[in-house]
C-alpha cells in the first residue's frame, strides 16, 4: 500500500475544511438536522446499498407506520417486511425488527448511548454504531461506508485492494485519526456527502471538493484508479421455476403461496412456491419435483410451459424465473422446506410481502384478470 506523503497532522484542517464546506450547503433530508437516536438509525439502515432518493419516501412511510422504537417492535414482522418491500437486503427489516424488540425488552426502549454498546444489537456494525453515536450523542466515533472508502482512497491515494482485511483496518484507523472530537456527527454526514456529490465513483467533481488542495490521488492523476477493487468474478445464472397454484382450477380461486425460511435468502417473504431447475429437467418438470420436496403434495402443470419469464440480478448471481400455473392434487401441506402457507385470492395478495420476481408474477396475473378482478381461465403461454 502506497505511504503516505503528508502528515496526519493536518487532520484538523481536513474536518475544518470539511466544516466549512459543510455549513455552506448540505442537501436538505427528512432526516439532518435530527439529535433522536431511533429515526437516526433507521435512515442509516434504509441508505445502505441504496440511493437517497428511493430511500426518502420509505422513511417518511416508515416513520408515520413506526414513529418508535416501542411502535416498531410491537409490529409484526409481516407489516415490517411490507413496508420495506422494494428496499431489498431484507435481512435489514428483519435486524431493524429484532434489535427493536431488543431494546424494548432488555433496555427499557431506549437505544445504548455509545457506539461500543450500540454494536450490541442485531443488525447494527460498526458502521451504523459509528454514525448514530457521532450524530446523537457527540462522540467522537469514525463511520467508514462506501462513499467514506472512497474519499479517503483517493484522499492518502491508498493503491491496496480494499477487500483486503489489511487494507480495511487501514481506512478504519485512517477515519479514526480524522473524525474531530468537535462537531463528529456534523463531519461524519459531511464526509459521507462529499462521497455522495462531489467524490463521485466514476467522474469526481474535483474542482468542486473542498479536500481537492489535500488530495494525494488527484495530484498524481490516480484519482479514477481509486479505490483499488478486485476483479468482478463471473455471475452465475440459474434458472428458478415458481407455481402459481390454484386450488381446484387455472384461474379459480383461491391460490397458494408460501413464505420463505426466517433465517434465509429474502427471508420471511412471501412467494409463489418452487426452486431450482435442475439440468435435464423442463420447468414443469423442475415444479412438480421442488413442490413435492418442500411441502410433500402433489400437483398438475397443464400445458408444461412457463406464463412468464421474469429475469434477476442478485449481488452474487442472476436468475430466469420461469413461472407456471399448476394444480393442486394431492397431499396435506407440510412446511419441510417452506415456513409457512396461505391460500389466497388474487385481490389478498397486496397485504403480504413479497420479493421483487414475485411482484412481477402478480403483475402478470392481474392483467390476465377481468375488469371485476377476478381471474381468467387463460391456458398457460
Amino acid at each position: 500500500m502506497t505511504s503516505r506523503s503528508h502528515s496526519e497532522d493536518g487532520a484538523g484542517q481536513i474536518a475544518a475544511d470539511l466544516l466549512h464546506w459543510w455549513d455552506d450547503g448540505h442537501a436538505d433530508l427528512p432526516w439532518r438536522g435530527l439529535r433522536e437516536p431511533y429515526p437516526i438509525w433507521i435512515s442509516e439502515v434504509m441508505a445502505q446499498q441504496t440511493q437517497l432518493a428511493t430511500v426518502i419516501p420509505y422513511f417518511e412511510r416508515w416513520m408515520d407506520r413506526f414513529p418508535s422504537v416501542a411502535a416498531l417492535a410491537a409490529a409484526p414482522l409481516d407489516d415490517v417486511l411490507k413496508l420495506w418491500e422494494g428496499l431489498g437486503y431484507y435481512s435489514r427489516a428483519r435486524n431493524l425488527h429484532a434489535a427493536a424488540r431488543e431494546v424494548v425488552e432488555r433496555l427499557d426502549g431506549e437505544l445504548p448511548r455509545s457506539a461500543a454498546g450500540l454494536q450490541q444489537l442485531p443488525g447494527i456494525g460498526r458502521y451504523t454504531a459509528g454514525s448514530i453515536a457521532s450524530i446523537c450523542y457527540d462522540e467522537p466515533a469514525a463511520a467508514v461506508d462506501g462513499n467514506v472508502t472512497r474519499v479517503l482512497t483517493r484522499l492518502f491515494d491508498l493503491d491496496g485492494d480494499i477487500s483486503r482485511t489489511a487494507v480495511k483496518n487501514e481506512l478504519w484507523r485512517l477515519a479514526e485519526t480524522l473524525v474531530p472530537a468537535r462537531r463528529p456527527g456534523d463531519y461524519n454526514q459531511a464526509l459521507m456527502e462529499l462521497g455522495q456529490a462531489i467524490c463521485t465513483p466514476r467522474t469526481p467533481a474535483c474542482a468542486a471538493c473542498p479536500l481537492a488542495a489535500r488530495c494525494l490521488a488527484r495530484r498524481r492523476g490516480t484519482q479514477h484508479e481509486r479505490p483499488v477493487r478486485p476483479a468482478r468474478p463471473t455471475i452465475p445464472h440459474v434458472d428458478v421455476v415458481a407455481g402459481v397454484i390454484w386450488r381446484e382450477a387455472v384461474g379459480r380461486e383461491p391460490l397458494l403461496i408460501t413464505r420463505r425460511p426466517l433465517d434465509g435468502m429474502l427471508g420471511g417473504l412471501w412467494e409463489f412456491p418452487g426452486g431450482k431447475q435442475e439440468n435435464g429437467e423442463s420447468p414443469a418438470e423442475a415444479l412438480a419435483r421442488e413442490i413435492r420436496e418442500e411441502m410433500g403434495i402433489q400437483i398438475d402443470v397443464p400445458g408444461g410451459r412457463p406464463f412468464v419469464a421474469v429475469k434477476h440480478t442478485y449481488t452474487h448471481f442472476r436468475i430466469t424465473l420461469h413461472a407456471l400455473h399448476a394444480i393442486y392434487r394431492a397431499g396435506e401441506i407440510q412446511h419441510i422446506g417452506v415456513y409457512d402457507h396461505a391460500w389466497v385470492t388474487l385481490a389478498d395478495l397486496s397485504r403480504y410481502a413479497f420479493a421483487a420476481t414475485d411482484k412481477k408474477i402478480i403483475e402478470a396475473l392481474r392483467r390476465a384478470a377481468d375488469p371485476d378482478g377476478r381471474p381468467l381461465k387463460s391456458k398457460p403461454a
